[in-house]
């Protein structure tokens, strides 16, 4: 096929992944939504129960459509009509520029006047989209599934009204999955989604029919007495034609108090943090020459207002007593960060690079993210959508996927099979591995496969896993755009909070697209902290400011040593617990060295770790120029910043 369209009901999820996987693959994608259509009723109004809206395919013939259909999928969610994201012929009116509208299925206006024998609504109705959409853009649709009640007569009035009224007819499948075989998987799934069982009759049900996605040659078959309704799906293709941007950086504007550049203001900034840092004796050399250093980098990169956009909200959510973290990632190695406020950490202090944060080699957006204490998130959240704007702000959308176990369960379910089946089928896999690698590897899965209906759950829920199970709101993902997000994002209301609202794409889109996404990070941790220091100022008039709390402290290393590390964050599991008592750390190295030996793979490396600071094993170097890099950490590699100091004083990278 030369080009191929997505159609999802109401929304734009996945737009932006099916538009790069089309490309690559050399397929044009047709971009669109299958939009719900007010009967009755307007904005606000609540309708009558059996007021269900009509459908219609929007496609996007060129980028004002594209932008056309953010607009009209967002007003549909957050500004829409009650019971079903819709809009009405107004907005579709206002907003049908670039757009080609296709009549839809029997659920469109014109096909289900037909069903209910109300031919003159139906051609009344096929004018209103004409006259909408203009002429040749437009298209009444015909389906060819036989086993669909009263879809051949419907057929023949479509054609019929088409020559009539002179508009284009064009043939569409209903496909709602690949192949003809996954009608079972795709019956299971929707059970899933609206909580039903197998067994119910009351529920929603594509089964009977072929809805998978049908070649070109069975689509010239079904139509042989009709070869233009095919041939106009390829008149749409050429006339569909949108072109996305990926890789460019679009930054919001950060308006500089007092007129000035970004990079004489982050500049003016930096100076300033230079004394209140460091204190007003002399600047060390090694300080100034990365500090121009990473200036230079940054005003190269264009990355200044990044950086000034950080440290704006940062800064107000200190000066506003909420309680911020000192800084994590590989933002911590960057002394500009340092001296903005936006990390609390020397990078200098603890041999921190700022090439794994910015890279000139490799230009990408920097990344940092901040964490606030997770009662005052929103507060920050608010403060960046009054300074940027409401239409400019929005949290993240994401996605959850059925992973193996959670496949099995579910299916189970479905399936109506006991729960303490499916619950000891689900226990077979072992966590991260893929039901396909359980197949292979686990010698139990084998006797599952054995009784029909382990098979066929296992079958199901292999066809079924990675599927998006449903959206929710990302932990900490923010979107900010230089201009009205309708012109980059579609948007709708939370599924779990009305009152907020939250994009359509999810973050590898956003961030493909080059706009800004932070992450606002809300801790419990920082909670406590915030609480306690609180509770210190107000029952005994003590102030502690965290900035000037001593690392070197030997009483609270006694507390790590003693394993009294509940309620610390990182250092409270079962596990770590264990390994901290073996290690008896002495200094913050060692709390750092553990937090990052801690996770999959370079934990095999933690008794190598605590022998080595305990001298009970001869530390040996491969090179002599690893010694000056891994001295620290015992002749281990610990940290991705001694990767890269490696690969520079080995490789002269």
């Amino acid at each position: 096929m030369p080009a191929i369209a997505l159609t999802d009901h109401g929304v734009m999820y996945g737009l932006i992944e099916f538009y790069q996987k089309a490309r690559k693959a050399g397929i044009k994608p047709i971009l669109g939504v299958e939009a719900y259509i007010a009967r009755n009723g307007h904005k606000n109004k609540r309708p009558r129960i059996d007021d269900s809206p009509y459908h219609i395919v929007l496609l996007a013939k060129d980028n004002e459509g594209y932008h056309n259909l953010i607009k009209l999928t967002t007003i549909a969610h957050i500004d829409g009509f009650y019971y079903k994201p819709r809009v009405d012929l107004e907005l579709l009116q206002k907003y049908s520029n670039g757009l080609i509208a296709l009549s839809s299925c029997l659920q469109g206006e014109v096909p289900r006047h037909f069903v209910n024998n109300d031919d003159k609504e139906a051609e009344a109705a096929a004018k209103r989209y004409v006259d909408i959409f203009g002429k040749g853009n437009f298209y009444l649709e015909v389906q060819h599934h036989p086993n669909v009640s009263k879809q051949k007569l419907v057929n023949e009035k479509i054609l019929k009204l088409g020559k009539k009224l002179d508009i284009p007819v064009v043939a569409t499948v209903d496909s709602h999955y690949l192949n003809p075989d996954d009608d079972f998987a795709q019956d299971v799934l929707l059970c899933i989604q609206t909580k039903k069982t197998l067994a119910d009759t009351d529920r929603m049900s594509y089964m009977g029919e072929d809805f998978s996605l049908r070649s070109p040659e069975q689509m010239r078959k079904d139509w042989t007495d009709y070869p233009e309704v095919i041939d106009n799906t390829l008149e749409i293709a050429d006339k569909c034609s949108v072109k996305l941007e990926f890789g460019n950086i679009l930054l919001p504007p950060f308006k500089v108090p007092n007129g000035g550049t970004p990079d004489e203001y982050l500049r003016q900034l930096c100076k300033e943090g230079l004394e209140r840092r460091y204190g007003t004796r002399k600047v060390s050399p090694e300080i100034q020459d990365r500090l121009k250093y990473e200036l230079e980098v940054i005003v190269k990169t264009g990355f200044a207002s990044y950086f000034l956009i950080v440290q704006d909200f940062i800064n107000w959510a200190k000066n506003n007593n909420i309680v911020v973290g000192p800084g994590r990632g590989s933002a911590a190695g960057s002394i500009v960060s340092y001296l903005t406020n936006i990390t609390d950490i020397d990078p200098l202090k603890y041999d921190l690079i700022f090439e794994r944060f910015l890279n000139p080699e490799r230009i990408s957006m920097p990344d940092i993210d901040t964490d606030f204490t997770d009662t005052r998130r929103d507060e920050v959240i608010r403060y960046v959508a009054d300074k940027y704007g409401q239409d400019h702000v929005a949290q993240i959308i994401t996605f959850g996927t059925m992973a193996a176990r959670a496949a099995i369960r579910d299916v189970g379910r479905v399936m109506g099979l006991p729960y303490t089946f499916c619950d000891r089928v689900a226990k077979m896999i072992p966590m991260f591995m893929s039901l396909q690698q359980a197949i292979n590897t686990v010698p139990e899965f084998q006797e599952v496969m054995v009784d029909p209906n382990g098979k066929r759950l296992i079958e199901i829920a292999k066809k079924l896993e990675g599927c998006a199970r449903h959206a929710s709101t990302h932990a900490c993902g923010v979107v900010i755009t230089p201009e009205s997000m309708d012109k980059y994002i579609p948007r709708q209301r939370s599924s779990q909070d009305e009152n907020e609202i939250v994009t359509q794409y999810e973050m590898h889109a956003i961030e493909d697209l080059g706009l800004l996404k932070m992450d606002f990070l809300g801790l419990k941790n920082l909670t406590i902290i915030e609480n306690t220091l609180d509770i210190l100022k107000k029952a005994r008039g003590i102030e502690i400011s965290r900035d000037k709390i001593p690392l070197d402290d030997k009483e609270v290393f006694k507390l790590f040593q003693k394993v009294e590390t509940t309620g610390v964050f990182q250092l409270e599991s079962s596990g770590m617990k264990r390994y901290l008592r073996q290690l008896k750390p002495t200094e913050l190295e060692d709390i750092i060295a553990m937090v990052a030996l801690y996770r999959p793979g370079p934990m095999e490396f933690i008794p190598d770790y605590i022998a080595g600071k305990h001298g009970l094993r001869t530390i040996t170097y491969l090179d002599k120029r690893l010694e000056p890099i891994l001295k620290k950490t015992y002749g281990i590699i610990v940290y991705q910043e001694q990767l890269m100091e490696v690969a520079r004083k080995l490789a002269g990278f």
